[in-house]
This record gives C-alpha cells, structure tokens and sequence, in this order.
C-alpha cells in the first residue's frame, strides 16, 4: 500500500470516519460493521454474482471459473448505471475476503472516487481501465480502518481477545487483523 502519497490528515480522517460512521450505525467498536447496512446507507445495493437475477449458468462458471490453482481471478466490482450502485462480489471468495472486498468498494464511493470504464475486447473479454494507484492506496486504507479502527484494536488488546477470536468477531482476515494491529502500533502498544 503506497501511502506516502496520501495528503496531510487523510489517515486521521480516515480513523474518525470509520468511528463516526459505526456510531451512525449503532455498531460499537467491540462488535463487526454492518457492511451491508452500510452500503444500504450509502444508497448502493450489494449483490453477491450468484445472486444476480437471470443470470446463466454459463455465465456463472465463468463467472466463478477456479482451475484448482488460483480462485477467480475476480474479487468485486461496482456497477453505476444512472443514479443507481450495484457491487457485486465474487461468491467464490472467503467471507472474509468478501467483506474486505466490500469495504474497499464502498470506500471507493464514500471517497467519491471516480469509476473506471469497463471495455470489450474483440474475444468477449472485460477489460478494466488502468486502474488509479492512488485511489486505490486510499480505499485500501479507508476500508481496513472501516473493518477495524484503532479504537477497535485497542478494545481487542485491553479486553486480551485471542487473535483468531478477534479476526473471527470483526469478519476479517487473520492477516488483515495482523496488519492493523502492526500498522497502527497498536501491536507495540500492547507488547
């Protein structure tokens, strides 16, 4: 995650917007956001590929298409059509990987980060626009606060929450539990 770009006070802001935000939704630090209550705050509806209406089987294998080495190679993508936000995810996907994919589609719109336009090639393949490596070190950053804030991880220490209760509580990832607790010094704090 390249941060070294962000602008002064984005990850303080980032910290008090993740706590505003699980306030506004009644959720306290010791529990897991509601990402889907978020989303529907937010306006944007979440679907997971598998439960999009009408869609083919066909389309759903490919969709989900795993050749036993790699999962899909997909992980979720916003649609914005009109006024309207559709994020889909990738069913195949962990549900912690799922959440953190939400996450980090929702921070692109709380961000009001520009989407990027999808193409077609000649073989029927999506191709994605370059993606912005800035945008994308921001939702990062913002999603993983929104996940766990330092207020969550301090909670998780003073309460001495073993770490695969803790990541299991919050909906996340063993590995992203780790990088919050070291990236925010809370992990030193605690030693």
């Amino acid at each position: 995650m390249t941060t070294s770009a962000f602008h002064h006070g984005f990850k303080t802001w980032c910290e008090k917007y993740a706590c505003e935000i699980r306030a506004e939704l009644g959720t306290s630090k010791e529990k897991s956001i509601d990402l889907r209550g978020l989303a529907r705050h937010l306006k944007i509806k979440v679907l997971l590929v598998n439960e999009i209406p009408n869609l083919s089987q066909e389309c759903l294998e490919v969709l989900l298409r795993n050749d036993g080495k790699t999962p899909s190679c997909w992980s979720a993508v916003t649609l914005v059509v009109g006024d309207k936000k559709l994020i889909v995810l990738n069913s195949s996907h962990s549900v912690a990987r799922q959440s953190s994919d939400l996450a980090h589609e929702l921070a692109h719109q709380i961000l009001k980060h520009s989407a990027r336009q999808v193409l077609t090639s000649a073989e029927g393949l999506m191709l994605i626009e370059s993606y912005d490596i800035l945008e994308e070190s921001q939702a990062d950053w913002l999603s993983a606060c929104i996940l766990l804030p330092r207020e969550a991880l301090i909670s998780i220490r003073k309460l001495k929450i073993d770490d695969v209760t803790a990541a299991s509580t919050y909906g996340v990832s063993l590995k992203m539990l780790k990088y919050r607790l070291a990236i925010t010094g809370v992990a030193r704090q605690f030693v």
